[in-house]
């Protein structure tokens, strides 16, 4: 049977009556091949099929949400998904969330508590199955509240301060104290730190870690905060641009970057400048993206990101959805030195 395209209707979606009559079967057993497809002969299966591709029906997953009472989406809320980073984060979310037989929705929040807001409004109106949140701001209440009525959810990138919200993050005191020993180690004295604001909870535990390795050291070695809250290539590019206008002598020898952009914005401005790094100035990022290895001076930083990272966002999201007491509600994951071009090869002077 053909199913003639209505007058006047433009592109009508096609519903399950359509398909039932092109395969020449009961509504019902549509339905079944649908939910219960060991219920449908091979033979009605296969009839059916070929009307679904034949007509271009798209199953209505909010009709079966409410038939089956369990959603088959969880939403991911970013602060930045230019950011390499926070890209590689959502690409292993997806792979791990199939393998549970669910969508990702992505938002991208743009580091504003107001976006933040709205989607988790829109994710709980449309009554996600959970929810995965990097955040920059304190958002426990606020996530909270989401919980209170009947929405779990895992923090990512920081850890919970409550036991009752579920997080995975980064040992970000231990990552600066890396990053700062790595400088110290190849000889700096003169040592920048980059980033902020302050009050971000990873960049405050950067910070804490690079000030403790300083502190150790003793020595002559001093540390200068630079508070740079642009957190991009544009934001090292401008902090570079300054320090450039400083005489030779009054620059850090050795530059911490609380990111990989940070830095890389930060390398681009002071080569072009006639800075040779790592020869006068050692660079370090943290977070290991895509771009630190390929830059053309391949970038010393501190790996954040886990094969394992996603995998474990995804898994403690379905334990706190199943309500598994036993598990641990918080994973803390180590983050990792990873020594290139940027800074080994530093002359002290």
């Amino acid at each position: 049977m053909r199913i003639a395209a209505r007058e006047g209707m433009g592109m009508a979606r096609v519903g399950i009556r359509e398909v039932a009559a092109h395969a020449g079967v009961a509504v019902g057993t549509v339905s079944h091949y649908l939910n219960h497809p060991d219920k449908v002969s091979s033979e009605k299966a296969d009839r059916i099929r070929v009307s679904i591709e034949t007509l271009g029906f798209i199953p209505s997953n909010a009709g079966r949400q409410l038939r089956m009472g369990i959603s088959t989406v969880i939403g991911y809320i970013a602060p930045d998904v230019s950011n390499p980073y926070f890209a590689e984060i959502a690409e292993s979310v997806e792979r791990r969330a199939s393998d549970f037989g669910v969508s990702v929705f992505l938002a991208n929040s743009h580091r504003s508590r107001e976006r933040e807001d709205a989607y988790l409004r829109v994710f709980e109106q449309h009554q996600v199955r959970g929810l995965i949140v990097s955040s920059h701001l304190p958002i426990e209440d606020r996530l909270a509240a989401v919980r209170s009525r009947g929405t779990p959810s895992v923090l990512v990138g920081q850890a919970a301060r409550s036991h009752e919200q579920a997080s995975v993050s980064l040992d970000d005191v231990d990552g600066g104290r890396q990053a700062m020993d790595h400088l110290l180690s190849v000889g700096c004295r003169r040592i920048a730190f980059v980033g902020g604001p302050l009050g971000i909870p990873q960049v405050a535990d950067r910070l804490a870690g690079a000030s403790e390795a300083v502190s150790a050291a003793g020595g002559a070695v001093t540390l200068e905060v630079i508070n740079e809250p642009d957190r991009t290539i544009r934001g090292g590019r401008e902090v570079a641009a300054a320090l450039l206008a400083r005489p030779a002598d009054q620059r850090p020898d050795g530059v911490f970057a609380v990111n990989d952009l940070l830095a890389l914005g930060m390398l681009q401005t002071l080569v072009a400048g006639g800075v040779r790094v790592p020869e006068e100035l050692a660079l370090v990022g943290y977070d290991d993206n895509e771009f630190a290895e390929a830059s053309i001076i391949p970038l010393s930083t501190v790996r954040g990101r886990h094969e394992g990272f996603g995998v474990a966002v995804v898994d403690l999201l379905f334990d706190v959805i199943e309500d598994k007491s036993s598990t641990a509600r918080h994973r803390v994951f180590k983050p990792e030195l990873v020594a290139r071009s940027s800074t080994l090869g530093f002359v002290a002077r």
